[in-house]
């Protein structure tokens, strides 16, 4: 399923995996080529070593590409930076299909073994923790009863399937 790189997905991707900071500098060179990092840090109003940084960390998330010439004038080197909209789409499939599998996991968990909790809700626990405490709260030691988890279950395979559906993937 091809998706169209939108500002919301640019803004989405680049939160996850970089931080809020990224988000501007990411929307400043979607639609450019080859720009200076000296360019970006003024348009975005930033210091060079906080733009380098996040520069950097885009490159290392494969976001972001760049060449380096020497500035004939200053002798010093100047990175050019683009950014690689197909992929930002490749992360975006990559993280929704991790997230999936994480949910999936945890589907499995939740179908396999029975949880227990204590009235107050401190804690969650699994049988074999619940009977290692003798059914007694590590919090507040009161009685630890049955948790039916149906409506986690069917949320959890909600989910996964809107995620698959998000991503084109067959349910």
């Amino acid at each position: 399923m091809k998706k169209k790189l939108t500002d919301k997905l640019i803004k989405e991707i680049t939160s996850e995996l970089i931080g809020e900071d990224a988000v501007p500098l990411v929307l400043y060179l979607k639609d450019k080529t080859k720009v200076s990092e000296f360019d970006i840090s003024k348009a975005i109003k930033r210091d060079i070593h906080e733009t380098r940084t996040l520069l950097y960390k885009l490159f290392e998330n494969n976001i972001a590409s760049f060449i380096r010439r020497k500035d004939k004038k200053k002798g010093w080197y100047v990175c050019y930076w683009d950014i690689e909209p197909e992929k930002i789409k490749y992360q975006h499939e990559k993280l929704k299909k991790d997230k999936i599998s994480s949910l999936n996991q945890r589907l499995e968990k939740e179908k396999a073994s029975e949880f227990y909790m204590c009235r107050n809700a401190c804690t969650r626990i699994d049988f074999d923790k619940a009977f290692g405490l003798n059914f007694k709260c590590p919090e507040c030691g009161s009685l630890l009863n049955p948790v039916d988890n149906k409506r986690t279950i069917e949320f959890l395979g909600e989910r996964i399937k809107e995620l698959k559906t998000e991503i084109g993937m067959e349910t």
